[in-house]
């Protein structure tokens, strides 16, 4: 019976082997990675695994790795900071290679998580899109139904296509909408913004009339520093 994460990711790289590219035990959770070309056969390996059957698939994702690992303000030494000026002193290049991050150019990924019902073990199963440009991978409608409405979401706010999904259309913007707005290069402000016209009695979409400016840069992490609850005393 399999049912430690040590087992589980020692039986998926025996019983996978060369398609596993990376396989990590972080937190109490297994994460593995494949290669696009054997995400759909892996996926489907995982369902129909005899001794951990991947029953249930959870949750499904898209990341943007646009920008990854770059930040523009010194954060080592307290918890976050604020950067309000782009002239700033402290700002500095981060050297993206220096870091323990495994990150390889590709822009875009799809993130699954799985549960096993009968082993009570949960799994991360990650595949990076090939084509920057044009991101696809193969849909998993096929293997577990519920992707489905998560497939469309990833599409929708990343732009990244299923191959042979039965109905791949936005699902949480507006019709008409242009661009995918979790991507890293989609202005935080968007493009338009909307208002209810009292004279045309309808919602109009106009020029967005909001200045961007600076916020928190992205911060990356590899010392678990907030990993665990500190205790507070009074």
């Amino acid at each position: 019976m399999i049912n430690t994460i040590s087992a589980l990711q020692q039986h998926l790289n025996e019983r996978l082997g060369a398609k596993i590219q990376r396989s990590k035990i972080a937190f109490d959770e297994l994460t593995i990675e494949v290669k696009a070309t054997y995400f759909l056969d892996v996926a489907a390996q995982l369902r129909d695994n005899p001794l951990v059957p991947f029953d249930q698939l959870i949750d499904l994702c898209g990341v943007d790795y646009l920008g990854y690992g770059d930040v523009e303000w010194e954060t080592k030494t307290e918890s976050f900071s604020r950067g309000v000026s782009e002239n700033s002193s402290a700002r500095f290049d981060f050297d993206r290679t220096s870091g323990s991050v495994d990150y390889d150019g590709k822009r875009f990924a799809v993130v699954v998580h799985l549960l096993s019902i009968p082993n009570n073990l949960r799994l991360r199963l990650i595949t990076f899109c090939e084509d920057n440009d044009f991101p696809n991978v193969d849909t998993l409608v096929n293997v577990w139904s519920s992707a489905n409405w998560y497939e469309r979401e990833a599409f929708d706010l990343y732009g990244i296509l299923f191959n042979d999904h039965p109905d791949l259309r936005r699902i949480l913007t507006d019709y008409g909408f242009v661009g995918h707005p979790f991507r890293k290069d989609f202005p935080l402000i968007g493009h338009v913004e909307m208002r209810y016209d009292e004279d045309k009695q309808r919602v109009v979409y106009e020029p967005v009339t909001i200045e961007p400016r600076v916020l928190t840069p992205r911060i990356i992490r590899d010392d678990q520093r907030f990993s665990a609850a500190d205790e507070v005393s009074e």
